[in-house]
């Protein structure tokens, strides 16, 4: 049985529309949600000698993705292969969402490997901006999962 092609993930004429509107408005982001997908446009300041790179992501969840998580000074790697969980158990309250404010030491997941379920502490204080984990999906040692600015 063949399968039947995938439709595309991102509406690029979307995309092309919000760009040409944030550089109509001089707005630095555009956010639209449509039929459970959410499209950001943003705009990244840079130095007045050099133009303005636009910057689009979309995300079917609510996490969106306009950070280099790799290159941020807040991120919280994964320091295991494992299983990601956002709860201590399945329907319970996440232990953290965008914007809850945490401590260093407060868990912010669980890494589940070989049967061991693994807290992940944030490394610091500060604010959760991204969570780039979906829950009950597997990681890689070294992936980033949380951003704690």
């Amino acid at each position: 049985m063949a399968k039947a092609p995938k439709a595309p993930i991102v509406d690029r004429d979307l995309i092309r529309e919000l760009t040409k509107l944030l550089e109509e408005t001089g707005l630095t982001e555009i956010e639209i949600e449509q039929d459970g997908q959410r499209v950001r446009v943003a705009r990244n300041a840079a130095p007045a000698a050099a133009a303005p790179r636009t910057v689009a992501t979309a995300v079917s969840q609510p996490v969106a993705a306009t950070i280099d998580p790799s290159k941020h000074p807040g991120v919280v790697i994964s320091p295991m292969v494992g299983t990601a969980y956002a709860a201590p158990e399945p329907g319970a309250k996440p232990f953290i969402e965008i914007g809850t404010l945490v401590k260093a030491g407060d868990t912010l997941l669980v890494v589940e490997a070989m049967k061991t379920m693994n807290q992940i502490p944030a490394p610091r204080a500060g604010t959760v901006i991204q969570i780039l984990f979906e829950d009950g999906q597997p990681v890689e040692f070294g992936e980033p999962l949380v951003i704690v600015e």
